[in-house]
């Protein structure tokens, strides 16, 4: 299982007590690693929160940036002659120089820069696959993002490029369920909910939407609303652990305690993270 309750989430709210105590190296994208298994004016200065020291927009340091590996010199040198490359190349090539700049931007994971330097290809070609992966890695960028400045920031670039590549093609759902999620901390939290219900009218058994709704019911309180999503999730994928761990951390949220505690058992039979681990037994230990 991947070690992550959908940031966003639990940064933008108290989901309630028990999921606040929850281990914090539980905290990621869980978003993006589910839309991952899915089918589904020009620049040349990178924005501050790319840059080594960048502040957030309240002035205090980007806490965002912490997840990001330090840089040999090689690394370094190499990331300066393919951002040349990219800047200096035709528009044949460029896709080609981009894809080689934005891997390695994820390799060291520093995200926003390669969200960034995707945006600037999209910008220059706006096919329906630069768009896309404009919005996906903006996303993903955003899904790391600590301060309440960035965060916003980020989630508006995501919804720019996903609405571009969605009035190419209505069909990317995967798309549309990552831009609902990030309408959580705007003034229109509810456009995000009707666009993950919009999903679900395209395809009733949509993964990544359901846990969106799954989380977004815990966000609010609604535990029984979110065991009943995580339970159509095993219903067509009996075979998703994170599923199955909110499953039983909602039944026990809801008061359904003895289900609860069979549900985290089977978790605990099959997960091999340790820090998981440490989540159930918190848990199991609040069952007793």
């Amino acid at each position: 299982m991947n070690k992550s309750i959908l940031l966003v989430v639990v940064l933008a709210t108290a989901l309630t007590a028990g999921l606040y105590t929850l281990p914090k190296v539980v905290v990621r994208n869980e978003t993006k690693q589910l839309s991952e298994s899915m089918p589904g004016s020009r620049t040349t200065q990178a924005p501050m929160a790319t840059q080594p020291g960048a502040t957030a927009g309240n002035g205090a340091p980007d806490r965002s940036t912490i997840h990001q590996k330090p840089l040999s010199p090689e690394q370094q040198k190499q990331l300066d002659r393919l951002k040349t490359q990219f800047l200096a190349t035709g528009s044949v090539q460029k896709e080609a120089s981009a894809a080689k700049l934005i891997a390695l931007f994820r390799e060291v994971t520093q995200y926003d820069s390669a969200a960034y330097y995707a945006g600037l290809l999209a910008t220059d070609q706006p096919t329906e696959q630069n768009l896309l992966q404009a919005g996906d890695q903006y996303f993903e960028a955003y899904t790391f993002a600590v301060d309440e400045a960035k965060t916003a920031m980020l989630g508006q670039k995501t919804r720019g490029f996903y609405q571009q590549v969605l009035a190419k093609n209505p069909g990317l759902l995967a798309a549309k369920a990552n831009m609902a999620m990030t309408y959580v901390n705007t003034d229109t939290p509810m456009q995000g909910i009707m666009l993950l219900r919009d999903v679900l009218k395209q395809d009733p058994t949509n993964e990544l939407a359901l846990f969106n709704l799954g989380l977004l019911s815990m966000r609010s309180g609604q535990y029984e609303r979110a065991v009943e999503r995580f339970r159509q999730i095993l219903v067509t994928n009996p075979a998703s652990r994170k599923a199955q761990f909110y499953l039983g951390v909602s039944l026990a949220e809801s008061g359904q305690k003895e289900e609860a505690k069979k549900v985290l058992a089977q978790v605990k039979k099959q997960e091999k993270d340790p820090q998981v681990l440490a989540a159930v037994q918190e848990y199991e230990e609040r069952l007793k």
